[in-house]
């Protein structure tokens, strides 16, 4: 089970797209280029994750730490 998941704050996305250009394995597009994120990160995807947080350009991702329950 993944110990970190993406966070996607809708009110605040433009829908760039840079998320998903640099974690495909975990961000889609919808129709309209806003992201659909994945349930978990896989650890060996933590690093273009955290790429992906740091490059949005609307401040509109992040990644938090999951119990190993799965919640917040």
């Amino acid at each position: 089970m993944s110990r970190f998941r993406l966070v996607l704050d809708p009110t605040a996305c433009d829908g760039h797209g840079v998320c998903a250009e640099l974690l495909p394995e975990g961000i889609a597009l919808d129709d309209w280029g806003f992201p659909i994120i994945a349930a978990g990160i896989a650890d060996d995807h933590l690093p273009h994750a955290r790429r992906a947080v740091s490059a949005c350009p609307a401040l509109a991702l992040r990644m938090v730490r999951t119990d190993r329950h799965g919640g917040p």
